[in-house]
C-alpha cells in the first residue's frame, strides 16, 4: 500500500494536528507542579515509562502509519522493526520526550515527530503541550514557532552566550569561555534544541547516547532556523542506523558553530 503524498511538506498540517491530539492525550495524565496521575514502571536499564507514553505512542503509530503507510517506524516506546532500515521514508517519534519532567509536573517535555527521507529529516514537529507551543519545519522552507518564522540567536561571539545542557558538559565549555550563562535545565532534548532554534538560548549541548527520537525533529527545525546540530567533529547526525544512538552533540547558530566546537574541544 502506498500513500498519494508526493511532497512530504504536504503532510505538515495533518501531522501538526496529530501532534496536538497526542499532546491532549498526554495532558490527561499531566499535573502541573505535581506528580503525574499515570501509572509508572521501569524499562530495561531503569528509565521510567508511563501509561501516558504508551497511550501516545499507540495513537501516533496508528495515525502516522495510516497517513504514510510506506514509511518505516522508529519510536522510543515501540519494539524495533529492522524493516525500517530498507525504507526510503521513516517516521521517528518520541511520544513524551522528557518523561522525568512529565512525571514531576515540570512543563519542559514534548512530543517529537520527524519524517526521514534517506537518513535525514525532511519534516519535524516538536510540540510542548504544557506550554501550548509548537515548533515545525520542512526541508528548505524555514522553521516556525506557533506559525511565526523563527531564527537562531544573533550572537556574534561566545562571550556571555547562554548555553543549555548537562552540567559536566557545560563545565568543559566554561573552562574555555568562563562568561557563558546557564539557563534553567531543559530536560527534553527536543525542546532544548528547539529553543536554540528560536533564540531563547544561544546554544545547546547534548550528552552521549541521545537517540534518534530525541533529536531528529529538532535537528531539522534548528537547521531551517539557521543553526547546526553536529558531533564535536562537525559531522551531521545520521539517522535510521541499526543502532540509533549518538555521541556528544552541540547545537548553535551556524556563524558560531566552529568556535563552539573548538571551545568544547572538538575539531
Amino acid at each position: 500500500m502506498t500513500s498519494l503524498i508526493r511532497d512530504p511538506s504536504d503532510l505538515t498540517p495533518t501531522v501538526r494536528d496529530i501532534a496536538r491530539e497526542a499532546g491532549e492525550i498526554a495532558m490527561k495524565f499531566f499535573r502541573s507542579g505535581l506528580s503525574t496521575s499515570a501509572r509508572i514502571w521501569s524499562k530495561a536499564g531503569g528509565s521510567p515509562v508511563t501509561e501516558a507514553d504508551v497511550a501516545v505512542d499507540t495513537f501516533l503509530k496508528v495515525r502516522l502509519s495510516g497517513l504514510m503507510p510506506e514509511a518505516g517506524w522508529l519510536s522510543e516506546e515501540t519494539a524495533d522493526d529492522p524493516r525500517r532500515l530498507d525504507r526510503k521514508y521513516v517516521w521517528i517519534v518520541d511520544p513524551i520526550d522528557g518523561t522525568r519532567a512529565f512525571l514531576s509536573g515540570s512543563h519542559d517535555w514534548s512530543v517529537a515527530i520527524a519524517l526521514l527521507e534517506n537518513t535525514r529529516p525532511v519534516l519535524g514537529i516538536v510540540y510542548a503541550p504544557a506550554h501550548e507551543t509548537i515548533y515545525e519545519a520542512e526541508e528548505g522552507r524555514g522553521a516556525r514557532r506557533d506559525g511565526e518564522a523563527i531564527a537562531v540567536s544573533d550572537a556574534r561571539s561566545l562571550e556571555g552566550i547562554s548555553v543549555a545542557g548537562p552540567k559536566p558538559f557545560l563545565d568543559r565549555l566554561a573552562r574555555e569561555v568562563p562568561s557563558i550563562t546557564r539557563p534553567p535545565r531543559i530536560p527534553s532534548l527536543a525542546l532544548r534544541i528547539a529553543r536554540v532554534a528560536d533564540g531563547t538560548v544561544d546554544a545547546g549541548l547534548v550528552s552521549t547516547d541521545a537517540r534518534d527520537w530525541d533529536i531528529a525533529a529538532a535537528d531539522l527545525i534548528l537547521h531551517e532556523a539557521g543553526g547546526a546540530l553536529t558531533t564535536l567533529d562537525g559531522d551531521k547526525p545520521v539517522y535510521n542506523r541499526p543502532e540509533p544512538s549518538h555521541g556528544e552533540l552541540a547545537a548553535g547558530p551556524q556563524r558560531l558553530h566552529g568556535a563552539l566546537l573548538a571551545a568544547i574541544g572538538g575539531r
